[in-house]
């Protein structure tokens, strides 16, 4: 993605179910959870690079010992110095029977503020403290919830002061009132029946309901989420949303449980097979008890299954084979389009992509071209009928799909050194170019990109760098189509005015007269102001109705080409049945299409609308 946007965060968890000296004596070391956590967690990286975080929660400790720690850091070396500072606290205990951070219970978290908010308050995992164990814990998730307001308004009717209104802080105070009452249910139940406070303590931790707190807490939310926990008597859990909406896999064996936001960053860090690692269900929880017994529970049953689509098109890891395959084939898809765009002049065309990213997408388009171009000399041999020389065959063989890398991205400029009138200028310097890779005048240059969202780097470095090569015309391809809708669900992409595809509806709207529209569509939105979610409906997608995609793709490629380009520039886009057909799994397409599968999100959108043309430029979700 050339431009770059924040997204979703990243989580992992390690239970071990083995008694520590087990690893030691397996592995050489009683850090080998916390060694697991750490590979976990570099190889999400690209997830959250905000922050970090970590907990751990240690089994059978004795009163006076400490149980639960948690580090958390700010910036992009988040995980290095996280681990390095855990590093140093447990070098520097003296007292080996109560190190810091040995425990069985570890949880990660690599944060992406989608909400504007920052500051090492706002890195997860956040922590609830209290002096019974069972009323400890440890919360961290992948999540954007579109009712916070509502969910603060319930804490609040139950007699809490919230002291926080953000997301995570309402969670947490909700998840531990549950929790709170939990215990207190099973301290009178069984008060009577224990010998002792220990005896006491035993039995509220062996019956702790973790499915049924969970679930009360999950009731009313709306949004996109996988939660997880770590609770001080040595309870784990993740849960994700009904919808499908975030990812989460697990693996478990006889020595671990583990739990992470992509399937294979576990393959890869425990070396099992793809077959081995399980995607929790929509709706469904994974619970680790105390004593090691692991409960998979549909605590919410599904309902309008979304996964994520932009997962499999940009943010998780393309080494996982699903994704990889369904990224070729996003690319493949594309061939057809593409050919009209050159309007099949494939002998005269070289195809790249930029940024890296978009080079699985790039290798099944190359492979679909290969296709086309194969029938063509299928079809040319046989029009010759078996008359062919040597010499006029091998001509037609040679006729190959022409590819070259022809963008580097060179350096990360610090433009903010310069004044405002030098920006551009130095942006169009973040890529270099390779110079005689096509023929100046002659050839086409199909340039593939995972999406285009602003297209601000499109406008101020990539088409202008990519101009110099002299080719006749340049087509811009997204293997993703047009993203005309905010998100609502863990990805910073808030606001109407950062779309281009917004942005030409707009343009067009208002050069053929139809600036009523516009007024109608704001006048309905604000009718809808202060309704239920589950009423609110969608008009802003009334913007793009009254014009083909080709025609909005058409003024985005006007907007974003600089005045003194001298090709012609096409930006060509994917399609929504193609995307679905490439992703056959994840038909969340909000993005694209509008179709929120939470009434949290259509609201939201709404309000992203009303804040467009009243012209404020906060989120609209805080």
């Amino acid at each position: 993605m050339s431009d770059s946007i924040k997204h979703e965060c990243g989580i992992a968890m390690i239970r071990l179910l083995k008694p520590l000296e087990y690893y030691k004596e397996k592995y050489g070391t009683e850090s080998y959870g916390l060694n697991k956590l750490y590979l976990l967690m570099e190889k999400q990286h690209n997830r959250g690079q905000e922050g970090a975080g970590v907990a751990c929660v240690k089994l059978n400790a004795q009163p006076g010992e400490e149980y639960i720690f948690r580090e958390r850091q700010m910036g992009s070396n988040a995980i290095q110095n996280a681990f390095e500072s855990i590093g140093k606290e447990m070098a520097n205990t003296e007292n080996s029977h109560n190190v810091p951070f040995k425990g069985q219970l570890y949880m990660g978290h690599l944060r992406y503020s989608t909400t504007g908010r920052s500051g090492i308050s706002y890195v997860h995992p956040f922590l609830r403290r209290n002096n019974w164990k069972s009323r400890n814990i440890a919360l961290a998730g992948n999540f954007n919830l579109t009712n916070v307001d509502e969910i603060f308004n319930f804490i609040v009717s139950q007699g809490q002061h919230p002291r926080h209104n953000a997301d995570t802080f309402i969670i947490l105070e909700l998840i531990g009132y549950l929790l709170d009452q939990e215990v207190e249910k099973l301290y009178e139940q069984f008060k009577d029946q224990a010998q002792d406070g220990s005896e006491l303590n035993r039995l509220i931790e062996e019956q702790l309901d973790v499915e049924n707190i969970i679930r009360e807490a999950s009731r009313m939310w709306d949004g996109g989420y996988v939660m997880c926990g770590l609770i001080g008597c040595g309870d784990m859990f993740a849960f994700r949303d009904p919808w499908g909406i975030r990812p989460a896999f697990y693996y478990q064996d006889d020595e671990v449980v583990v739990v992470a936001s992509e399937r294979p960053v576990i393959q890869t860090v425990m070396n099992v097979a793809f077959e081995d690692v399980k995607e929790l269900i929509p709706g469904q929880s994974i619970v680790v008890k105390q004593n090691g017994t692991v409960n998979l529970t549909q605590i919410h049953e599904p309902k309008n299954v979304e996964a994520c689509s932009f997962e499999r098109i940009y943010f998780s890891r393309g080494s996982d084979k699903e994704i990889y395959n369904e990224r070729k084939e996003l690319g493949n898809l594309l061939v057809e389009p593409v050919l009209k765009a050159i309007d099949y002049d494939v002998e005269n065309t070289v195809f790249s992509f930029i940024p890296n990213t978009a080079e699985v997408a790039f290798y099944g388009l190359l492979g679909g071209m290969m296709n086309y171009n194969n029938q063509k000399k299928i079809q040319q041999i046989r029009e010759k009928n078996g008359h062919l020389s040597d010499e006029d065959l091998l001509s037609i063989l040679d006729n190959r799909i022409r590819f070259e890398k022809v963008a580097i991205k060179d350096i990360k400029l610090r433009t903010f050194i310069a004044q405002d009138g030098n920006r551009n200028d130095l942006a169009t310097h973040v890529y270099d170019i390779t110079y005689g890779s096509i023929r100046p005048g002659i050839d086409n240059l199909v340039v593939i990109d995972d999406s285009i969202v602003r297209g601000t780097t499109l406008k101020q470095s990539i088409i202008k760098i990519l101009d110099r090569l002299q080719p006749k015309k340049i087509v811009i391809v997204s293997s993703s189509p047009q993203i005309r809708f905010p998100d609502c669900y863990g990805i910073d992409m808030s606001r109407m005015n950062e779309f281009i595809a917004f942005k030409a509806a707009i343009e067009l709207l208002k050069q053929d007269g139809k600036q009523s529209v516009i007024d109608e569509v704001y006048a309905k939105s604000k009718a809808q102001e202060g309704l239920p979610k589950e009423q609110v409906v969608n008009y802003v997608n009334e913007i793009y109705s009254g014009y083909t995609d080709e025609q909005i793709s058409a003024k985005i490629a006007e907007i974003l080409t600089p005045k003194d380009t001298r090709a012609e520039v096409e930006i060509v886009y994917q399609s929504i049945p193609a995307l679905h057909k490439a992703c056959p799994n994840n038909k969340g397409d909000w993005y694209f299409s509008g179709n929120y599968p939470t009434p949290g999100g259509t609201r939201l959108v709404n309000q992203a609308f009303i804040n467009y043309i009243e012209g404020s430029d906060k989120r609209f979700v805080e």
